[in-house]
């Protein structure tokens, strides 16, 4: 499952919410190459690698997507997803368009994808400047990116205005339960008890 954000303040915040209640649900931790926020952990927020380990493993091939957004760089490490589809469980992701791109492309019938719209452009501006983490340059950027990004909107499966939160988290847990219900999920899921209905015929 992919979740495309653009509610900004509410990003985090719905992707947590969502994994207490559906605990079978994995969000994948992604390698990023800026350094760590004074408020972040390694290893619970992201893993922080610097630009040359970042390449490094690029063209190892260790990611199963990874994009640059904002001068930084992003990626999905293949290892903790595997090590997540061995659990048995389902696995979340929170990219941007073209990392879900480069997922669909990868798992084009196992993967369900969520962009999350602001309300409003103000609102956008009002979360953005209520994080206190940029200054007004670096807003202007987001702002300016994030209008660009919106544009992507239609290659998602299903859409979210992340206006109301609890209406939010509702379409969001929704939407899961749906995706759970998919035939290609179930076949997975209860493979051996399939096995078993045919061989009992």
């Amino acid at each position: 499952m992919v979740i495309k954000h653009f509610g900004m303040l509410y990003k985090f915040t719905l992707s947590d919410h969502h994994m207490k209640v559906c605990f079978i649900n994995k969000e994948v931790i992604t390698a990023m190459s800026r350094m760590r926020r004074s408020d972040e952990q390694h290893g619970r927020d992201y893993f922080f690698v610097d630009e040359a380990y970042f390449h490094e493993m690029i063209t190892k091939g260790e990611f199963v997507e990874h994009a640059k957004v904002f001068d930084h760089h992003y990626g999905t490490s293949v290892t903790s997803i595997e090590a997540i589809i061995g659990r048995g469980h389902h696995i979340v992701l929170d990219i941007d368009w073209q990392g879900a791109q480069q997922i669909r492309e990868q798992f084009p019938d196992n993967t369900i994808s969520i962009f999350l719209l602001p309300p409003s452009i103000n609102t956008l501006r009002q979360r953005l400047e209520k994080r206190g983490q940029d200054d007004e340059v670096v807003i202007a950027l987001r702002m300016a990116q994030a209008k660009s990004e919106m544009q992507h909107y239609q290659e998602a499966d299903y859409v979210i205005v992340n206006d109301d939160f609890d209406q939010a988290l509702a379409d969001l847990l929704a939407i899961i339960q749906v995706g759970r219900l998919r035939t290609a999920c179930q076949a997975y899921q209860h493979a051996q008890l399939i096995k078993q209905l045919f061989e009992g015929l």
